[in-house]
């Protein structure tokens, strides 16, 4: 089979390889029908992440099952799923706790498609065929007639986006929401604003100061407001910030309301001094870290078969699968590559 390698800073390949085969009786092979790049992707592309490769490449899609093991009951030959990025084993403590992405059946990170940092043995999505080690704890059947171009990010980026307003609101119904965008985590930030617009929030504000984003988050149904991550636009119950440095994180602190929530989805790769004082007279929470995505797959993808959240929206490249590297490299901001 092939499978897309990524060997360095703007440069991958396609390679041959031999066919992934069942070893275990929970396993399943899947194909790769629609395929997307993580906010991290295009990074890694430039040299902007230190992921340099060589590994094989992909972590977000949908797939056809093409066989499945004898004691696979979730799905069967033919089912198009969602596979999450993370290899989960849905039966130790952390998983049964919904921490996924901390699963210790395996060495800790273990994923598809990151290289070193999840493990090299998983392989990736960009692929002929990929063995999923757990079908039944990992796998998520699409709902009928939803499009797997639509959600090929369903595997990470749109659960990251959903953990960081969708308990939320469901605490607080109504509450507003600020979504700080920038270019660290940019898809993330306007799912989160179309999730929340989505889920009921009384008003998203979209803050960036890129007016193409701005247009994407206004289609989602957003209030876009140009202006740098720290801009004093007032205070959210809850406030995720996707820009990325320690400007956006403060403003996003700054912009936190009392006893409200701030969520950094973006990747701080230099400490950043916090207005402890600040937080602490107002009660506020921050929470950043990796997603635990698959046990809100469903959810995400129930909010798009009822019709009430289009992720395509934020799509900005769609292109077929034979282009996929030449696109790749391109580097657009969200890509999805279809057989």
């Amino acid at each position: 089979m092939k499978r897309l390698m990524l060997t360095g800073p703007g440069a991958m390949r396609w390679e041959e390889h031999p066919e992934p085969v069942l070893s275990g009786p929970g396993q399943a092979l899947v194909r790769p029908v629609a395929l997307a790049t993580c906010d991290i992707d295009p990074a890694v592309l430039r040299g902007d992440f230190p992921l340099p490769g060589p590994y094989p490449f992909g972590h977000e899609g949908v797939a056809e099952v093409v066989e499945i093991g004898p004691e696979v009951r979730g799905v069967a030959p033919g089912d198009l799923v969602v596979v999450p990025f993370q290899i989960s084993c849905g039966a130790c403590r952390a998983c049964a706790r919904g921490r996924t992405g901390n699963c210790v059946g395996h060495p800790r990170l273990s994923s598809f498609g990151l290289g070193a940092m999840g493990g090299l043995d998983w392989g990736g999505l960009w692929a002929d065929l990929t063995l999923v080690p757990h079908a039944d704890a990992m796998l998520v059947r699409l709902p009928s007639g939803v499009d797997p171009a639509a959600v090929a990010s369903a595997s990470d980026n749109i659960p990251d986006a959903y953990r960081s307003v969708g308990p939320q609101l469901a605490d607080d119904p109504a509450a507003e929401v600020l979504v700080i965008g920038g270019p660290a985590a940019p898809s993330i930030g306007l799912y989160a604003a179309g999730l929340a617009v989505a889920l009921g929030s009384a008003r998203v504000v979209y803050l960036d100061d890129s007016g193409r984003r701005l247009d994407i988050a206004k289609s989602l149904g957003a209030e876009a407001i140009e202006g740098p991550g720290d801009a004093r636009v007032g205070r959210f119950p809850i406030v995720v910030e996707a820009a990325g440095g320690a400007k956006a994180l403060r403003g996003a602190i700054d912009a936190t309301a009392y006893d409200g929530w701030c969520t950094s989805v973006s990747v701080q790769a230099q400490d950043v001094a916090l207005p402890l004082f600040g937080m602490y007279t107002r009660c506020c929470t921050l929470h950043t870290g990796r997603a635990h995505v698959r046990p809100v797959i469903p959810e995400v993808l129930d909010l798009v078969a009822a019709g009430r959240f289009d992720p395509s929206l934020v799509t900005t490249v769609t292109v077929p699968w034979e282009d996929s590297m030449e696109a790749l490299l391109e580097t657009p901001m969200k890509l999805v590559a279809v057989r």
